[in-house]
């Protein structure tokens, strides 16, 4: 199966159960190199979907706890390589993505499409990638049946919104907050959260107006509510620092999936 298919099939699947898709957020190697693959099988477990985040020195677009979690994996050697190598150790239940910032995957050259593929990778997130220059990965991707995976956010144009929507493979990830990752923490297993607010709501409606592909909503998601309140206007819920902040408490992440859930 290729690893756009694999996404389509994981989305259409949670959406034919009444709910919508659970996207889950690992940073690879962290908190420890050991642990990798016991946190990648409870996550391709109970989540729909599972983005594996390659560490990065200067991850522009994440708060404060994925770059903590990015900077103690590269301490302990985490590379791109090194993760696309466990990856392919064994084939996952959930598709598996990449969440990279464009200089890791540009060291691989004219190799990163094949070397994904043999590696069981359905797809790649690049939030520092801009549309007008997606080319010079998107080409190759596509070539080996990866998503190349296209970002929104509230202060994209009406006119860029058509565009990165009708260009997108996978699914469009959806921002929904102007900032960085992350939400308020305080308390509980999965701390607090603000609710949805409805200027997010429209701006959901509006995106799922446009798309070709699914749209998996991000961003602050920590609590079972905000799963229910934005599955009920995206096709997807991304769940991000707060499953790295479990990871980085040492509880089971499958635990906090399941939480989210509502199981």
């Amino acid at each position: 199966m290729s690893g756009i298919q694999h996404i389509s099939d994981a989305i259409q699947t949670a959406k034919e159960e009444g709910r919508p898709a659970l996207v889950a957020f690992m940073t690879g190697g962290f908190p420890t190199r050991k642990a990798f693959q016991g946190h990648l099988e409870s996550l391709t477990t109970n989540a729909d979907i599972v983005e594996i985040g390659v560490p990065f020195t200067d991850p522009m677009a994440d708060g404060v706890t994925i770059q903590n979690s990015s900077q103690v994996a590269l301490s302990h050697g985490v590379t791109l390589t090194w993760i696309l190598e466990e990856i392919g150790r064994r084939d996952w239940q959930a598709p598996v993505l990449l969440m990279s910032y464009l200089n890791p995957l540009l060291s691989m050259g004219n190799k990163l499409g094949l070397r994904c593929q043999a590696a069981g990778v359905a797809g790649i997130i690049c939030p520092d990638l801009p549309l007008d220059e997606s080319d010079i990965l998107k080409p190759d991707l596509i070539k080996h049946d990866i998503a190349l995976v296209n970002l929104v956010t509230p202060v994209t144009t009406d006119e860029r919104l058509h565009q990165l929507c009708e260009t997108a493979t996978g699914f469009v990830y959806a921002v929904t907050v102007t900032g960085t990752t992350g939400g308020s923490k305080s308390g509980g297993p999965a701390g607090s959260a603000k609710p949805v607010t409805s200027d997010v709501i429209e701006y959901l409606k509006k995106i799922m107006n446009v798309p070709k592909v699914p749209v998996c909503a991000g961003f602050g998601i920590r609590t079972p509510e905000q799963v229910t309140e934005l599955g009920a206007h995206a096709d997807g819920v991304i769940v991000g620092s707060a499953l790295v902040e479990q990871l980085a408490d040492g509880q089971d992440p499958g635990e906090f999936l399941r939480f989210l859930k509502g199981m």
